[in-house]
């Protein structure tokens, strides 16, 4: 019995430290997560209206095409939290994905009412 315990000590220690394809698909989106919110905070602290809706299109692009990835991952990860698939990853994604497709568009918003 000491034996099987000690597998599974095993598995979860190497599973928490490797990157996993998973993990790494997962850490992808993030990071273009991380790129559609910068590019949102940029786009509603902007003054001049024609760069706010350039900005705030880009980053309304830019988080929708990270949600459909975080989405898509979601979809298709085998395991649960913590086994390597990067399902907290694709979750933490799609969060900071939406924030940065929502600032966009409130960027955009902005745009329209002050031309």
């Amino acid at each position: 019995m000491t034996e099987h315990f000690s597998s599974l000590v095993t598995l979860a220690t190497v599973a928490t430290r490797e990157m996993t394809a998973g993990r790494a698909r997962a850490l992808v989106g993030l990071a273009i997560a991380l790129v559609a919110a910068v590019i949102g905070i940029v786009a509603v602290n902007t003054s001049h209206a024609s760069k706010r809706r350039a900005r705030g299109m880009a980053a309304a692009i830019v988080g929708a095409i990270s949600l459909v990835m975080g989405v898509l991952h979601l979809a298709t990860a085998t395991g649960a939290i913590g086994t390597g698939s990067g399902i907290l990853g694709a979750i933490v994604g799609l969060v900071i994905a939406a924030i940065g497709t929502a600032l966009g568009a409130l960027a955009i918003v902005r745009a329209r009412r002050a031309a």
